[in-house]
């Protein structure tokens, strides 16, 4: 239904790529009802700030875009939405009356009437139960040409001793099997070759389903993430499927057949350890083992062969000692995962970990932070010199203009948007059949000729 007033809107993005289906989301809601988005806040009746409340530099980064942009621009309105107001609300009422408007992230399409009570100087807050997986068309896909992400859960079950997710998003709540497969479908209609499968957790995949009894049951005891699976590879096209993050407790063992016999399902995965040490894993409200982990990730090695493994840890946990960290550093090594990130432990209200004694100065669990890092970045250059003579398909993000020499940067299978590392890929700019193939949201074969930092320089094969 179209507005009878009709505004402009900037949207100021934060957050991990799941905030970012939101706010896609967000933006397809508004535009069906008339409004306008603009790529320049200036132009804005209104500005968004899809903010984010996971940990406290994310949460700083948030409230200082908010208030730059009310200085910027005090005449405009001026909203928090995403999961820092949906975690803040009531205090952000109360506390930041230059806040125009609060928005949470419980039920999406309510964005429309937020803005509209916002631009007649109502200063709303709405925010809503969690329930469901919110969706929409989304019109604007906020990537690279070529690929974007479907979200297939909503929250997490986990809890997790230092995560506040369950306490932002709720409890774990899975898309019905259709509506992921119509989204997909539509996606790959408007040209997108990389779809990026994302949730908190998509290992607990069927969980809290919206499905109907009959669409969830499953007599084969497969795991619901493989039947997902399966129907997404009945799709017909040139497409692959990427699976970020998987809890390492019940990563599903049983998708690997399925990966093994299908190219449509990347050999990559996303499993954020967080520890290498028994007592700190188990602190952390996790079940397994770093043995059972390691014994994982041979068995994933094993069955499928060429695969990249990305993982997360977390320094400096309440705690932690010489002794766990150094048990991490020994998992790390034992591991050897293609890419890691490493972050400072950052104390968050209202989770268990938050009262926990024994707290790491941030400072310690920084320079730890920085240990691991030094050692990845030494496994991940001696991960990436391994590609190199190898011919790889590689999907082309952006084409750098060049009077002298054709560059274009891209992406190869092992490299998932915005965290891994990419492609420069050289070519005959003035060769017309190699220009014609150099075009951002193609993909192109190349060969790997070396390594620069965390990049792969490469030249482009024409066929």
């Amino acid at each position: 239904m179209t507005s009878s007033k009709t505004y402009s809107f900037f949207i100021d993005q934060h957050g991990c790529a799941k905030n970012q289906v939101d706010g896609e989301i967000l933006i397809g809601h508004l535009e069906k009802a008339g409004h306008k988005r603009v790529c320049d806040a200036a132009l804005a009746d209104i500005i968004i700030i899809n903010s984010c409340g996971f940990i406290q530099s994310a949460k700083e980064e948030s409230l200082e875009s908010f208030y730059d942009a009310k200085k910027a621009y005090p005449d405009k309105k001026v909203v928090m939405a995403g999961c820092l107001s949906e975690r803040y609300a009531d205090l952000f009422e109360e506390s930041i009356p230059e806040m125009d408007g609060i928005f949470g992230n419980g039920k999406l399409s309510d964005i429309v009437d937020f803005v509209e009570k916002t631009m007649e100087d109502c200063r709303p807050k709405m925010k809503a139960p969690q329930s469901g997986v919110c969706g929409g068309d989304r019109p604007f896909i906020n990537n690279f040409a070529g690929s974007a992400y479907v979200k297939i859960t909503e929250g997490c079950s986990n809890h997790c001793a230092f995560c506040a997710i369950p306490i932002i998003r709720g409890e774990l709540r899975s898309r019905k099997i259709s509506d992921i497969i119509d989204e997909i479908k539509i996606l790959l209609g408007r040209g997108v070759y990389e779809i990026n499968l994302i949730g908190q957790d998509l290992a607990a995949y069927g969980t809290g389903a919206t499905d109907t009894e009959e669409e969830g049951k499953n007599l084969r005891g497969d795991s619901p993430l493989k039947v997902l699976l399966e129907k997404i590879c009945e799709i017909e096209g040139n497409f692959v499927v990427r699976l970020l993050y998987i809890h390492p407790d019940h990563f599903p063992m049983d998708i690997l057949p399925l990966m093994q016999k299908d190219s449509k399902l990347l050999h990559y995965f996303d499993i954020p350890f967080q520890s290498g040490d028994d007592q700190i894993i188990k602190a952390m409200n996790r079940n397994g083992t770093a043995q059972g982990y390691a014994l994982m990730v041979e068995k994933i090695r094993q069955a499928l062969g060429d695969v990249v493994l990305r993982t997360t840890f977390l320094t400096g946990f309440p705690g932690e000692k010489k002794n766990n960290f150094l048990n991490t550093q020994n998992f790390l090594k034992t591991i050897r995962p293609n890419w890691s990130g490493t972050f400072a432990y950052s104390r968050e209200d209202d989770t268990p970990a938050y009262n926990m004694k024994k707290q790491v100065s941030f400072r310690k669990a920084q320079k730890r932070a920085n240990i691991l890092h030094e050692i990845q970045e030494e496994i991940t250059f001696e991960k990436l010199n391994e590609f190199i003579g190898q011919k790889v398909s590689v999907l082309i993000e952006e084409v750098i203009p060049n009077e002298d020499e054709g560059i274009a940067i891209g992406r190869a299978w092992f490299q998932a948007p915005d965290v891994d590392g990419s492609v420069v890929l050289r070519y005959e700019n003035d060769d017309p059949k190699e220009a014609s193939l150099v075009k951002e949201g193609n993909v192109v074969f190349a060969n790997i000729l070396g390594t620069a930092g965390v990049d792969l320089d490469a030249r482009l094969i024409v066929e």
